[in-house]
């Protein structure tokens, strides 16, 4: 009897199971791939402008960019030398409700970016917020990578009222190695 009753208990469990629905793991949106050209280590040198921003000066550094958790987020982050060391991480989201990349950026002195990543091609342009030292900035800035990934320019602009608009900083980046294939999942 015994026997029987596991029997049947497992027919069941067979019957049943091919008729549960069957979940699959969301998948990162297809836009996040736009964002693989950046992704790589990367050393850049240019110069911050005389302007709202202070003094100006040349800087140096080196900036890595990967996919992370699961592939829905794109880690940068960045170490910089130029008046003093400046470390920063980034994060850039895909936004499917409102058809749009979120860039988030925290910077070692307390600077905070937050706003939108949109990309033309190889054209990348984050728009947003900029606060410093307690004092809110528009920012843009724009990286065009070349047509072999291997090299970019930057340049950024700011404005105080979102009507004048000054050169702050340009620059250039060069590809120096890829990052690791290994994603990170938490």
């Amino acid at each position: 009897m015994r026997r029987l009753t596991i029997l049947l208990v497992l027919l069941v469990i067979c019957i049943e199971t091919p008729a549960l629905p069957q979940t699959t793991s969301p998948q990162p949106d297809p836009e996040l791939k736009k964002l693989h050209a950046l992704i790589g280590h990367w050393t850049y040198a240019g110069e911050n402008k005389p302007g709202p921003l202070g003094a100006g000066g040349k800087f140096g550094g080196e900036y890595t960019a990967q996919m992370i958790l699961g592939g829905f987020f794109m880690q940068g982050i960045e170490k910089e030398k130029g008046t003093g060391k400046l470390l920063a991480l980034g994060m850039e989201a895909y936004d499917p409700a409102n058809k749009r990349f979120a860039s988030n950026w925290y910077y070692s002195n307390g600077t905070v970016f937050s706003g939108t990543l949109t990309v033309s091609g190889n054209t990348f342009t984050w728009a947003g917020k900029l606060v410093v030292a307690g004092k809110e900035y528009l920012m843009k800035e724009a990286v065009i990578v070349s047509s072999d990934l291997m090299s970019a320019t930057m340049s950024n602009e700011i404005s105080v009222d979102g009507k004048q608009w000054v050169p702050s900083m340009e620059g250039k980046l060069l590809r120096v190695g890829p990052v690791a294939k290994k994603q990170s999942t938490m």
